[in-house]
């Protein structure tokens, strides 16, 4: 898998980025992604999701996380998923704001790893087609985050 992290100039989260990777691996794994997919993983501040939070969902607040899917979702699709040229599954991009976990994370009572799992796996599940914004898709999503959180904790958290 192809996991690109980067980091906001002035941010420096409190934990590394090979444990970022290993925490997005191992969700897509637990979804049964193929090796060859590629994910992004940003981390950013609060001014900088603000801005894409504005420009993209029409919120003008600070947020978690944001998810920009390149996959394309079809009800009832029925064609076989054609590869791209580069062999490479590009699923998109996850946005994390590293401020905004910390406060969740402090309110929450729980580590800023846990935190930070949390929002990646919420992001990623974005990425593979999950919602909570309906409320007839919120449970299996929620249930979902749960279950791998839960797998995560004992390997890596």
């Amino acid at each position: 898998m192809e996991i690109n992290v980067l980091i906001e100039e002035g941010i420096e989260p409190s934990v590394d980025i090979e444990w970022l990777q290993q925490i997005v691996e191992k969700t897509l794994l637990a979804e049964n992604i193929p090796p060859n997919a590629e994910v992004s993983l940003v981390i950013v501040g609060q001014e900088r999701i603000q801005e894409l939070n504005r420009e993209y969902r029409g919120k003008d607040r600070p947020t978690d996380v944001l998810s920009f899917s390149l996959i394309e979702q079809k009800e009832n699709e029925t064609e076989d998923f054609i590869n791209p040229p580069d062999g490479l599954i590009h699923l998109g991009e996850v946005i994390i704001s590293y401020p905004q976990a910390v406060l969740q994370a402090d309110e929450h009572q729980h580590s800023i790893k846990k935190e930070m799992a949390i929002l990646m796996i919420h992001g990623i599940l974005h990425l593979l087609g999950y919602d909570h914004e309906q409320p007839e898709k919120a449970p299996a999503m929620i249930a979902r985050e749960k279950e791998i959180l839960n797998t995560l904790e004992r390997e890596l958290i």
